[in-house]
């Protein structure tokens, strides 16, 4: 049973968003006050079809949607639910819409994506799936040392290199990881100057040495000869009574910029931490990449601040990367049920996780009736309903050229990878390139000029390869 609970745990949580689409307190509200008007499943009534977006043209130009309800609109019938409806209850009415509409869209086969048997048809190109590694249980992430070898991390603990296009036994002597609910051996990248050091950095939820039943995300380097991990040393790490019993929202991705470190840590499960700086978790970090804390960390100097903090109110960020030209670092963070964010990383700012958000609770209960708040960071672009993002790469390659530079971001539960075109910091435009082949864990630019993905279910990593004309 335990085995089972833990399969559970590992498959289904950061789908928890897509899987509970229509249900909950929210459709409960949407019956008591919408359905009279607007039909049982959306398709209209006395009122417009939800599903049809340009019935909402009005929203938006006279008013957003929570004006909208509240306020009511003589011209196109809507009686005003500003006297029964709270804020943060219409804010969570606004995603249930969104959300059925896609259940809507999926059910009708809409789909952006353009497939032909086994050649897909994206951004200017014809391209194909191919199947680079196989053999691999629940693979997280992707290092590449060159374009014939990298590192590999599976999240039940194993470390693994591939080398030549074979797949190497676990190697020996890495640190013992707390595996439960989604925890376990996460992020691994070599070190910028690995060809001179050796070092390989991991993280990875690691168990309190006081009580086995708390963890808490954990960073450690260390060198492999002959197969087994050696010389290690611990980069980050927090006190037992920092530890969590949660099982859920470690982080953890890296980025190496200028000698510096900088790892994400989710909010493992207590959301309100996220806004308090004396707390490490939903939080971005910067260290050295010894591990020292740099004196000019943004709350160095304010009493009792955890010192390696660059951002506040993060609530899950699995997706960290430098921009190739500006050297800018995006993050890609996991919503609630929606709210899903690329955001733009800057010292000392707060993300608003959990006092703002385009989300609400898997149970369909409102967070917050509130998107935005003043000293809060607006995110780039968001998913509502949430793709339960993943991973994100700018990718570098030449085998496509034109998605140079462009950001690439990985679905779980949606299945997708979605092609981000960023100018001056906003998001221009956001295309689903490739969808239902897997859940997309990790992106990542090999330095043969291909996209390479990491799949789960089945688990396996694969590159995009274009089609020559």
């Amino acid at each position: 049973m335990r085995a089972l609970s833990f399969l559970f745990l590992t498959l289904c949580l950061p789908a928890w968003g897509q899987n509970r689409i229509g249900t909950g307190a929210v459709e409960a509200l949407y019956r008591q006050h919408c359905m009279s008007c607007h039909g049982e499943n959306l398709t209209g009534g006395l009122g417009a079809s939800l599903l049809d977006p340009s019935a909402w043209e009005v929203v938006g130009k006279r008013s957003g949607f929570i004006e909208y309800v509240q306020a009511g609109d003589s011209e196109t019938g809507m009686p005003s639910f500003g006297e029964s409806l709270s804020v943060p209850e219409i804010r969570s009415l606004q995603i249930y819409i969104d959300e059925m509409r896609q259940k809507s869209d999926r059910a009708a086969g809409l789909s952006t994506v353009v497939k032909a048997g086994e050649i897909y048809s994206a951004g200017g190109y014809r391209f194909r799936l191919e199947p680079v590694i196989t053999g691999l249980t629940l693979p997280w992430s992707i290092n590449f040392l060159s374009s014939t070898q990298a590192l590999i991390t599976e999240r039940q603990g194993q470390l693994r290199f591939w080398s030549e296009g074979q797949l190497s036994q676990p190697i020996a002597g890495t640190p013992e990881v707390a595996t439960r609910g989604q925890g376990g051996l996460l992020e691994v990248a070599a070190h910028p100057n690995y060809s001179e050091n050796g070092w390989i950095y991991l993280g990875y939820s690691a168990a309190a040495a006081s009580d086995s039943n708390y963890s808490m995300t954990k960073i450690v380097r260390g060198r492999v000869v002959d197969q087994r991990w050696q010389d290690e040393e611990v980069i980050f790490e927090v006190p037992a009574e920092l530890h969590r019993s949660s099982g859920v929202h470690f982080g953890t991705r890296f980025v190496f910029q200028d000698g510096y470190l900088y790892f994400s840590i989710g909010d493992r499960g207590a959301q309100d931490q996220a806004q308090d700086l004396t707390r490490p978790n939903g939080k971005i970090h910067r260290i050295h990449d010894d591990g020292r804390v740099p004196r000019d960390n943004p709350f160095v100097e304010t009493a009792d601040a955890y010192p390696s903090i660059w951002t506040y109110g993060n609530r899950n960020a699995q997706g960290l990367d430098a921009h190739p030209e500006t050297g800018v670092i995006f993050e890609s963070e996991h919503g609630p049920r929606g709210g899903d964010e690329i955001n733009r990383i800057q010292r000392g700012r707060n993300y608003g996780w959990p006092v703002i958000t385009y989300g609400m609770n898997y149970n369909g209960k409102p967070i917050t009736g509130q998107t935005a708040a003043p000293g809060m960071e607006q995110p780039l672009h968001y998913w509502t309903p949430s793709i339960a993002v993943c991973g994100i790469d700018f990718y570098e390659g030449d085998q496509f050229p034109a998605w140079k530079h462009n950001l690439f971001a990985g679905g779980l539960a949606s299945q997708e990878l979605h092609r981000l075109v960023i100018t001056e910091n906003s998001v221009v435009s956001d295309e689903v390139i490739l969808q239902g082949e897997g859940r997309v864990r990790d992106v990542a630019t090999g330095p043969d000029g291909y996209l390479y993905l990491v799949l789960n279910g089945p688990d396996r990593v694969v590159r995009l390869v274009p089609i020559q004309e």
